[in-house]
């Protein structure tokens, strides 16, 4: 069938993909949370949804699964309709059935693999120089596929809930259709692969892989617990969890010694680890590992404390959605958009510094404002004129940044191992901003907010220490992909 030239547009198709991707995310964070409360739930068993969120987390898990079967147009295709299939038997059902909480782990499994595959698809789309674009438009329409969220929310007052939950399947079927539309993705041989029993002996053989393993496992019941706070009821849990796991590390530690070491240090193959160990043993990954953890610090750990400024400052909560949330969304949509064309145009390299120092910058706007407005009384005009000022440069700076930072984490991905790795960087980079967001109630607690959102200013300057090796590593990856056309079907 002959396409027209929206069609045939890569950035056509990456606005399409990204507003599938964020509909589900937005489902499971607006939509559920205020069915479950409606229905009786209480608050503790609506915040364990929380720990089902997870598996946005966990991806790099099964992520090299979509990298070795491929066919990502069809991973998207199949996760959309079986999400659909969701929302169909939460509609048939009254009330909530005994399944409901699988319904929803099953869900959020499936909106991850969806996740995984878009992106995944969205590396090997763009050339190098079309990254910046196609990360700006990737933010807002993300952002607005989470807005059809809301408005499936406001269709259950007029339709109820198996309305609501109809309009949900016909929007993740009209998403699985435009998947199956997308332009066909390159042709790659399938790599031979090892078994897992002779992949994981492989993996083991290399340095610091037990520690891999003991990490990821020791991150996963941290989250869990944040999820649940089993801590505060078990004081001996995080002990015991430590015993344990100085005793896995050991038995790993134990049975890799039992193994021959990898032939020259080389990467294990296969579909589970290989894509690990290989951007393992790249020179200057843990520098570049540590610069995507910090970048967004700055920002990370001022975000979670502005709303409740605005409340401690005397704002309503009409005027912080309006201002803050609505205008706050447009402000960082448009930044979005204008960091991914001076990355196109400027490089991503300098790309990162220059919009994060501009990204760093606006977090003087809200010192300033802190500084300035007191708390808990009337703000005067002159108080809002400062504060709105801060909220629009907040955001726009923040879409800056954010252009610039996920284009670079797609230009270091191996296109062969894109959706593996690209799923263990932004578990990175989630990681740090779960991290920020608990310190940052810590920090304004200790310091007030005027000193700590200055504080948070000099959090974004660690990471430029970091910068010649994030250099490096674009260079090196350039140069690959020089060496390496691409090959098509």
């Amino acid at each position: 069938m002959p396409r027209g030239p929206l069609l045939r547009s890569k950035f056509f198709w990456v606005a399409v993909l990204y507003f599938a991707e964020g509909f589900p995310l937005g489902v499971f964070y607006e939509i559920f949370p205020v069915y479950f409360r409606q229905q009786g739930v209480d608050l503790r068993s609506i915040g364990m949804l929380s720990l089902l969120g997870l598996a946005w987390t966990l991806k790099f898990l099964w992520a090299p699964a979509v990298d070795h079967y491929r066919h990502h147009r069809r991973w998207m295709a199949a996760a959309d309709l079986a999400m659909g299939v969701v929302m169909i038997a939460f509609a048939a059902s009254a009330g909530l059935p005994y399944w409901v909480w699988a319904a929803i782990a099953v869900f959020a499994v499936l909106s991850a693999t969806n996740d995984i595959a878009i992106d995944a698809y969205t590396i090997e789309l763009l050339r190098r120089d079309e990254m910046g674009r196609g990360n700006g438009l990737r933010i807002g329409f993300y952002r607005a596929g989470m807005i059809t969220s809301g408005g499936v929310l406001m269709a259950s007052d007029l339709l109820g809930w198996p309305g609501a939950f109809l309009c949900a399947a016909g929007i993740f079927a009209a998403c699985a259709g435009a998947s199956l539309l997308a332009p066909r993705e390159q042709f790659r041989e399938r790599p031979a692969s090892a078994g897992f029993a002779s992949e994981l002996r492989g993996f083991l053989t290399q340095p610091g892989a037990a520690a891999v393993l003991v990490m990821v496992f020791l991150g996963t019941l941290w989250l869990a617990d944040g999820a649940l706070r089993l801590s505060g009821r078990w004081p001996w849990l995080w002990p015991a969890i430590a015993a344990f796991s100085a005793i896995l590390y050991g038995m790993l530690r134990l049975a890799a010694g039992r193994r021959e070491p990898a032939a020259s240090g080389a990467a294990p193959t296969g579909a589970l680890f290989g894509a690990l160990a290989d951007m393992m043993q790249r020179p200057g990954i843990l520098p570049v590992l540590g610069f995507i953890l910090i970048f967004k610090l700055a920002d990370a750990s001022m975000g979670f404390m502005v709303k409740p400024f605005w409340v401690d400052a005397g704002f309503s909560a009409t005027e912080i959605g309006l201002v803050s949330v609505n205008i706050g969304l447009v402000l960082s949509i448009a930044g979005g958009l204008a960091g991914g064309w001076y990355a196109d145009r400027a490089g991503i390299f300098k790309a990162l510094w220059v919009l994060g120092l501009a990204q760093a910058v606006s977090n003087l706007g809200y010192a300033l404002a802190a500084w300035v407005i007191p708390l808990a009384g009337v703000p005067l005009p002159e108080h809002r004129a400062l504060i709105y000022a801060a909220s629009a440069l907040e955001s726009f700076t923040g879409g800056l940044g954010t252009a610039a930072f996920l284009a670079f984490l797609m230009a270091i991905v191996r296109r062969e191992h894109s959706a593996a790795e690209y799923a263990l960087l932004s578990s990175v980079f989630a990681a740090s901003r779960s991290v920020a967001g608990w310190a940052g109630g810590l920090g304004a607690h200790a310091l007030g907010y005027a000193p700590y959102f200055l504080l948070t200013f000099f959090l974004a300057f660690p990471a430029y220490l970091l910068l010649p090796w994030v250099k490096r590593m674009l260079d090196a990856q350039e140069r690959r992909e020089a060496a390496q056309p691409e090959s098509t079907s």
